[in-house]
């Protein structure tokens, strides 16, 4: 096995890790992290894109309602992701170690949970200001893949979540990966999950009134994500933990991205809204 990863490693090209320290400012026991501030940049430009959308549209969803609904978002994202990554990603580990559940500093974020806390924060907001609940979750939409991309960077830069061995030229030995090129498939997410799926969401948007198609961008979205997730998967590490399932093939993320594109499909297929003003 040794002799095969080091033949691999004489075989390959790789491009050279660039090591960024995680910690961009630290005082004392304060310590600010490129992976804080990729939330933090991720959740305030989706805020800004979201405020230029619905003035783009004539949205009944108002600059107010977004600006109450940021506190909802982090909170959404943030305990969803951290439930979601106990309950999907290392429940065996946390239900003999509850009080680690709130070191969420040590890292462990899933974005499927986060994506469910999101989804019960926008169905509580929505209701509780009587917005029309798919318009308002399809503007949401519009804005999260920002959030991606900045995610992604920053577990780049922390040098997790890499991918499996390989010889292509762009291949990175990663601190933690062994002696061994490897996908920076991070980078592929950011491009995937970020990037082009902005680029689809805001392009629905400026060809067509998406008011007549209420749900058609969180469809599109889920849809989006999933193929995207599903394919890197691929080329991703899975999760040591839980390493292979179903035949040795599947991983745990690829399982999540299956009730995702159901959903995208189902909201993408719902007919056209009528009597929009």
């Amino acid at each position: 096995m040794l002799l095969a990863q080091l033949l691999l490693c004489q075989l390959s090209m790789s491009l050279p890790y660039p090591h960024i320290d995680p910690v961009l400012v630290a005082i004392g026991p304060f310590a600010i992290r490129w992976y804080a501030l990729a939330y933090i940049a991720g959740i305030m430009l989706g805020w800004r894109h979201a405020l230029q959308l619905v003035k783009r549209i004539n949205s009944p969803v108002t600059a107010r309602h977004l600006d109450d609904f940021l506190l909802w978002a982090t909170l959404g994202i943030i305990l969803g992701g951290r439930i979601g990554y106990v309950l999907f990603y290392q429940w065996d580990y946390f239900s003999a170690h509850p009080g680690d559940i709130l070191k969420v500093w040590q890292g462990g974020m899933s974005f499927h949970g986060g994506l469910l806390g999101m989804a019960l924060a926008i169905w509580r907001f929505a209701r509780a200001n009587r917005l029309p609940l798919l318009h308002f979750a399809d503007i949401v939409a519009a804005s999260v893949p920002i959030g991606l991309f900045f995610g992604r960077i920053a577990n780049f830069i922390n040098g997790e979540l890499f991918g499996r061995p390989t010889t292509v030229p762009w291949g990175m030995v990663f601190p933690t990966g062994g002696n061994v090129p490897r996908h920076p498939s991070q980078l592929y997410e950011a491009a995937l999950e970020g990037v082009l799926l902005f680029l689809i969401l805001n392009l629905i948007t400026r060809r067509m009134d998406i008011r007549t198609r209420p749900g058609l961008l969180t469809g599109v979205f889920l849809i989006g994500y999933a193929a995207a997730r599903f394919a890197v998967e691929f080329f991703r590490l899975p999760d040591q933990n839980l390493g292979f399932i179903w035949g040795g093939w599947l991983t745990q993320g690829q399982l999540l991205t299956v009730p995702m594109l159901v959903a995208g499909l189902v909201f993408a297929m719902r007919r056209p809204a009528l009597n929009v003003r």
